[in-house]
Formats: structure tokens, sequence, C-alpha cells
């Protein structure tokens, strides 16, 4: 199945917004950071605005054509990055004051993320809900893993469930081995992808 996929913008914030909020809603690790689901309902969209638009000014957002998935990503350089130690606490001020665990899990992913190797970072990726199990996904991914191969670069990412999981293994992740456990809640597994080194094409030489 061949997908049509774009580059998202500034104009798309709210249809994207509104995607990953739907996606996203019945995740675990949502149900952690907002377990009342009223609540949940009134602030996850926060959440995921507040991710898209540190996407938006820091990356890149992928979204297929008809608006049915979509994939965050930020590009990161080699070499150490600096720490933006307020920002935790800012996406928490933005999102739900009240609510330490937005920015828990803000620091604790942060803590797994690796360093010095230049590499695109999948922030997260959604798939409307009746669309899911259609391969959306994982065209997204792919669209972006060719690039890596092509120009030699790794890929990383934070697993949320068993089964997404098992879907970026036969994409080449592979699990870190340090995971990211909530406190009294799900695990979060961050995963890495070396680039595939493409076969060079032949050519035929003249006598």
């Amino acid at each position: 199945m061949v997908v049509a996929i774009r580059r998202a913008g500034e104009a798309d914030r709210e249809d994207v917004t509104r995607l990953l909020d739907e996606a996203f809603q019945d995740d675990p690790v949502s149900g952690w950071v907002f377990p009342d689901a009223d609540h949940r309902r009134r602030r996850h969209p926060l959440l995921m605005g507040a991710f898209l638009d540190i996407v938006l000014d820091a990356g890149y957002a992928d979204v297929t054509e008809d608006g049915s998935a979509c994939a965050l990503w930020l590009s990161i350089p080699a070499g150490p990055q600096e720490e933006d130690e307020e920002g935790p606490a800012r996406l928490r001020e933005t999102v739900d004051p009240g609510n330490e665990r937005v920015e828990l899990i803000a620091r604790l992913t942060a803590e797994v993320h690796p360093a010095g190797a230049a590499h695109e970072h999948l922030w997260m990726i959604g798939v409307r809900p009746g669309r899911q199990g259609e391969g959306l996904g994982t065209a997204l991914i792919q669209h972006v893993l060719e690039r890596c191969d092509g120009e030699g670069l790794a890929a990383s990412l934070e697993a949320s469930g068993e089964r997404s999981r098992g879907l970026y293994e036969r994409l080449g992740f592979a699990f870190t081995g340090r995971a990211v456990a909530l406190p009294a809640g799900p695990e979060m597994w961050p995963m890495w992808r070396e680039p595939v080194r493409l076969p060079l094409r032949g050519f035929a030489g003249t006598a």
C-alpha cells in the first residue's frame, strides 16, 4: 500500500493535536499521567498540543495526506546536548500545574535519551482510532528510516507498550537495556536503531 505523506505546518496544529489526543487517550502512559478519565479528557489535548509545539519549533511532523496518522520527530545533532532544566516545569505549568506527573515523565524520559551520536528521535506517532492496523504508522516511520539509512543516521524512540515495542523491533530497533519505570505505573522502553548499510549499485564497465 502506497501512503501519501507530507510535512505538517502551523496550519495543521489544530487537526494534528486532535488526532494525537484521540490516538493516545487510552494509552497506558496517558492514563498514568492523568488517572482520572474526566480530567484526562480536559487536559490531555493540552499535553498533545504542547508536544506538537515543541516539535514544530525544534523538529518536524509528518502527516498522512488524509490526516489519519502523524509522526513527530526531532533531529538530534552529534555531541553533548545542553539540557533545558526548566523545560519540564514549564510543560507542567502550561498543561496541568497541579499535576506533578506531567513534569516527572518529561524528566524521566530525558534521563534515558541517548546523547553523543547524531540521530532522528521519534517523539511520538499516532494513528486515528478506526484506522489502526492498516500500516499507516509503519509507513510514516519507514519514510524517515529510509532517509536515515541513506544518510547513515541512527534513530531512537521510547516504546510505551508491548505491541508497539514489537512493531519497532520488526523495523530494526532494539531495547537499550534501561527501561523508564513510571512510579506505580507502566514501563517505557528506550530503543535504538543503527542505520542499515545500503548495498552499492553495480555498474557495467567498458572493454
